[in-house]
């Protein structure tokens, strides 16, 4: 199994665009058959932080995510959002309900 994280650090005037966008990504790569896990969470000290949780079957899985359309319009649609690059760290789960 193979989980990235994800960090993303929106402008402010951008937060509302980039749940709704983010929220389409969610839904679809939820349908997608190597994806087990798919959160999107919003950090509470600062709203305008956000962390994806992804988790994949292995990294062919992963991959292909990253071929969809889906994923693609979200990368495209967010770039001019980002306050500040986003950034990832691939981890492999140890423990997993």
């Amino acid at each position: 199994m193979l989980a990235t994280v994800v960090f993303v650090d929106v402008k402010p005037e951008c937060v509302d665009e980039f749940i709704a966008i983010t929220t389409y990504n969610h839904e679809n790569s939820r349908k997608e058959p190597g994806n087990v896990r798919f959160d999107v969470l919003r950090d509470n000290k600062d709203p305008n932080k956000f962390l994806l949780y992804e988790v994949y079957v292995d990294a062919d899985a992963a991959a292909a995510h990253k071929e969809t359309e889906h994923y693609n319009k979200w990368r495209e649609t967010v770039a001019p959002m980002m306050a500040t690059p986003r950034s990832s760290i691939p981890t492999t789960p140890l423990a997993f309900d």
